[in-house]
């Protein structure tokens, strides 16, 4: 198999691309980030990149990854097989990602993000990790959600810091979640409230 990549893409050095990758007009992979020290930056098979997105430096991922166009994924990053970042979406550094993630449209995924298999992020949707922003100390103490497998996040939900999405969990569009949520139980709204179970 071959790669498909547009002449007007730039690939940085210590690029690994699998086989059958394309890679459309305008985008941007490996890029240095601050403190870069040559950090691979890995793409597995069959990955699908739409033009415009720019992929930093030292990120794992997996086969069968696409994106929409413009999206952007800052720096180290562990993204597991079939992942889907959606256009415009914005994912930021030290993230882990199972299999099966899909990000849709417009999204922000901020560091350190934990997002387990097949969980679903729909768009527009915010999650944060600092709980008091430009606080001197708010670097050093970012607790960023951690969404379980299988669970849904309807679009324009925001999330606060350190939240716990259950798996099999779903939120209701437009909910802010402040807290915990059980695994297979449904939120919705402003603070999130339980409505019932999941009906499997």
């Amino acid at each position: 198999m071959s790669n498909h990549i547009a002449t007007t893409a730039i690939i940085h050095p210590n690029v690994q691309l699998g086989d059958n990758i394309t890679i459309e007009d305008f985008c941007v992979i490996g890029v240095p980030f601050k403190g870069y020290q040559g950090e691979p930056t890995v793409i597995g098979d069959h990955a699908i990149i739409r033009s415009h997105t720019v992929i930093y430096a030292g990120n794992a991922i997996g086969h069968g990854f696409q994106s929409g166009h413009k999206a952007n994924l800052r720096e180290l990053n562990r993204l597991g097989n079939d992942v889907s970042v959606g256009t415009l979406a914005v994912v930021e550094h030290h993230i882990q990602m199972g299999d099966g993630v899909r990000i849709h449209s417009q999204a922000f995924i901020p560091e350190f993000t934990i997002l387990d298999d097949r969980c679903w992020i729909g768009p527009n949707v915010v999650l944060t990790n600092a709980k008091f922003p430009q606080h001197p100390q708010a670097k050093a103490q970012l607790k960023a959600p951690h969404i379980g497998s299988h669970a849904r996040i309807g679009a324009n939900s925001t999330l606060l810091p350190g939240v716990h999405i259950g798996h099999h969990a779903l939120v209701g569009a437009g909910s802010l979640v402040t807290g915990d949520v059980l695994p297979g139980v449904i939120v919705a709204g402003s603070p999130a409230k339980y409505l019932r179970d999941v009906d499997y």
